[in-house]
């Protein structure tokens, strides 16, 4: 523990030097009902241009169903707010479909996330109404360290890029690069923390974002198949 406390707060000096540090913060929630059908709810917060001041939230969930085996649809709804000198500046309600390919090598889980969503937005300061489609892709890996899958006990290293794209000028929006470390302590508790490295593309230049991420992870399993955790990343 101590040596991961080390590791982070030279990742920290390291992206002062070259940038402003954000905070990004998760709790989500995951029922498995049975083997093929599942729901999933998420709050997040983001500090994005000072650690301390909390300036975007989300409320997401949905439900996915797992048509044959590592092949699962989903579909999802969340609502979005970003703040500015402490006001709302900009809300949004947004949809999605998703479809996720998980494959397995060895140890190693590596998991192919397509989403397809559809973005409301309103600005508040002004009344705007606007609407948007997005679309991204997700290569994420999971790895056990001391046992052959992620159950109880389990020490785990995760990793991801993501990459997002649009319909309006730059068609390029974001990517985004993980990779973190976790501990499964239960059949109800998973914790994970790591570093993430997020790039905004616009037409007047970019923005970049160095994220300290920590999230809470619980789940639900109702069902008598052996436990092999899915651990909720960085969304």
């Amino acid at each position: 523990m101590k040596k991961l406390v080390l590791i982070f707060v030279f990742i920290g000096s390291f992206v002062f030097a070259q940038d402003h540090l954000s905070g990004f913060n998760m709790m989500s929630f995951t029922y498995k009902a049975s083997p093929k059908w599942m729901a999933y709810v998420e709050l997040q917060t983001r500090a994005r241009r000072d650690y301390t001041v909390i300036d975007y939230y989300e409320t997401k969930g949905g439900v996915g169903y797992n048509f044959i085996k590592n092949n699962q649809i989903f579909v999802g709804l969340g609502r979005y707010g970003t703040y500015e000198k402490m006001k709302i500046s900009q809300e949004e309600f947004r949809i999605w479909l998703q479809y996720t390919l998980t494959q397995k090598i060895g140890k190693l889980k590596l998991d192919h996330r397509g989403r397809a969503e559809h973005r409301f937005f309103y600005a508040s300061q002004t009344g705007e109404h606007t609407e948007a489609n997005r679309f991204r892709y997700r290569l994420s890996a999971t790895l056990p360290i001391n046992k052959d899958k992620v159950q109880e006990k389990t020490l785990f290293v995760n990793a991801f890029e993501e990459l997002f794209f649009g319909s309006r000028d730059p068609n390029f929006k974001r990517n985004r690069t993980f990779a973190g470390l976790g501990y499964q302590f239960n059949n109800t508790l998973s914790v994970t923390s790591g570093y993430m490295f997020q790039r905004e593309f616009a037409m007047k230049g970019n923005d970049n974002f160095h994220f300290l991420y920590f999230a809470l992870n619980f789940t639900i399993d109702g069902t008598d198949e052996e436990k092999d955790f899915v651990i909720p990343m960085v969304d």
